[in-house]
C-alpha cells in the first residue's frame, strides 16, 4: 500500500510538471517501487544489528574477546540478512509495480550489472552508517536519540521519500553529496541509467570505505574502554 500511494502522489507531482529532475512518468512510478524494495535490504528505518543489545545485556564482552572480528562478524549476518529481505521484500513490490503500473527496465547486461554493483555498495554504507549508531551505544548507553536522528536524516536524505534531485539547488548538492544518497538516489539512478556509471560507483565507494574504516576505529576504541549498562 505504501508503494502504491507514493506511486500515485510522484504520478500527480510529475503530471504537473514533465520531465521534472529529468525523469518522465514511468520513471518516477519506477522510482517508487525500486526504493520500496529497498527498505528491508538497506534497513532504512533503522536496525537490523544486535550489536545495542548486547551491550546493554554485557555480552559485547564476549564479542570483543573471540578471535573473530566484530566489524567483519555482524557485516557477514547483516549481507545475509540484506539479500534474504530483497529476494523476499524487494522483488515482490518491484513486481507489483510492474503489473499494477508498469516500471522501467534496464536495458541491457551493462546496466545490469551497475545496478547491483551499486546495489551492494549501497548496503556496505548502510551497514557502515548502522554500525557507527549502535557502536555509540557503548558510550551514550541509550541509541534511542541517535535512532531517531539516523531515521530523519535516511529517510529525507537518501531519496527514499521524493528523489534528491526535486530539492531545491543546495539542498540538492548538498544531500547527493552525503552518504545516505549512497544508499537509495544512486543505485535507483543506476538501475534508470540516469548516472554515470564510473563515477558513481567510486563515489559510493568512498562513502563505504569512510565509514567501514570509522567502524574499525571504533571497534578498536570500544576494546580499550566500553561502559555496560548493569556493571
Amino acid at each position: 500500500m505504501f508503494g502504491v500511494l507514493r506511486a500515485y502522489i510522484l504520478i500527480a507531482l510529475w503530471q504537473a510538471r514533465p520531465g521534472l529532475a529529468g525523469y518522465d512518468v514511468t520513471d518516477a512510478i519506477t522510482f517508487s517501487f525500486i526504493t520500496q524494495a529497498f527498505i528491508g535490504p538497506m534497513q532504512l528505518f533503522g536496525g537490523g544489528l544486535g550489536i545495542p543489545e548486547r551491550i546493554r545485556s554485557g555480552d559485547i564482552a564476549l564479542d570483543l574477546v573471540r578471535p573473530a572480528s566484530l566489524q567483519l562478524w555482524s557485516l557477514a549476518e547483516d549481507v545475509g540478512r540484506a539479500a534474504y529481505l530483497f529476494l523476499v521484500r524487494g522483488v515482490p513490490p518491484m513486481l507489483l509495480g510492474a503489473a499494477l503500473f508498469g516500471i522501467t527496465v534496464p536495458t541491457g547486461l551493462g546496466q545490469w550489472l551497475a545496478f547491483l554493483t551499486g546495489f551492494a555498495i549501497g548496503v556496505l554504507v548502510s551497514f557502515g552508517w548502522r554500525y557507527l549508531l549502535a557502536l555509540s551505544v557503548c558510550w551514550l548507553v541509550d541509541d534511542r536519540g541517535v535512532a531517531v536522528l539516523s531515521l530523519v536524516l535516511t529517510t529525507f536524505l537518501s531519496g527514499m521519500m521524493v528523489p534528491i534531485h526535486i530539492f531545491p539547488g543546495w539542498l540538492r548538492d548538498l544531500a547527493m553529496a552525503l552518504p545516505w544518497a549512497a544508499m537509495v538516489q544512486l543505485p535507483t539512478d543506476l538501475y534508470l541509467g540516469k548516472a554515470p556509471v564510473l563515477e558513481t560507483l567510486v563515489f559510493q565507494a568512498l562513502w563505504a570505505a569512510v565509514l567501514l574504516g570509522l567502524g574499525a576505529l571504533g571497534t578498536r576504541a570500544i576494546r580499550h574502554k566500553v561502559v555496560i549498562q548493569g556493571g
